[in-house]
């Protein structure tokens, strides 16, 4: 394992798929959108609870990290890193995925609409700097501290590669629909 790299392309993925485990990172709500074959989903905000099975998984083989568009699944590798937990973050996650044609898997069979996570947060964030706006505007200046600090947060969120928000967001009980992900994460990891 000590040749497996830290990102692999949509191509390189795809050619050595049977040779991975494949941890889905989204939220359990994303997941059940449509997932790579075979994926297995343990949430970003959960993968330091599931560390042992991840390490046992990956001593079977190499763990590939996805997630929609790379950024989660790269945090993710980073936290298995630290563990000393080599794992690889699939470049452009299922997004890049589907754009080169590939088909995704759904856990009843049927696609569900479900948004993105990063879609979520730039609703969130743009509502959130809106209503800072209008309150600022119509009811007391001091209301524009709210868009203040969400820019602050946008910033800190770019500068730490990390989203407080989406932590948050992914909490909320639409995006946590279905079994306990980490359960059947563990049964699955575990082979």
């Amino acid at each position: 394992m000590s040749d497996f790299v830290t990102t692999l392309s949509v191509s390189e993925a795809q050619s050595r798929l049977h040779e991975l485990t494949v941890v889905d990172v989204r939220t359990p709500a994303e997941f059940t959108s449509g997932h790579l074959p075979d994926a297995v989903n343990v949430p970003l905000d959960r993968i330091g609870r599931a560390l042992p099975e991840l390490r046992q998984a990956a001593g079977r083989k190499p763990l590939l990290l996805v997630c929609a568009s790379g950024a989660r699944s790269d945090n993710a590798a980073g936290t298995l890193a630290s563990h000393g937990i080599p794992a690889a973050s699939l470049t452009g996650g299922t997004t890049a995925w589907v754009a080169e044609g590939h088909g995704l898997q759904y856990p009843d069979g049927r696609p569900h609409a479900v948004w993105a996570m990063e879609r979520q947060v730039r609703f969130t964030a743009g509502s959130i700097v809106l209503l800072g706006l209008a309150l600022g505007l119509f009811v007391r200046p001091a209301f524009q501290l709210l868009s203040a600090a969400i820019a602050a947060g946008l910033v800190f969120s770019a500068l730490t590669n990390t989203c407080g928000m989406a932590v948050v967001l992914g909490k909320l009980p639409f995006n946590q629909r279905g079994k306990d992900p980490l359960v059947t994460a563990r049964e699955t990891l575990r082979g």
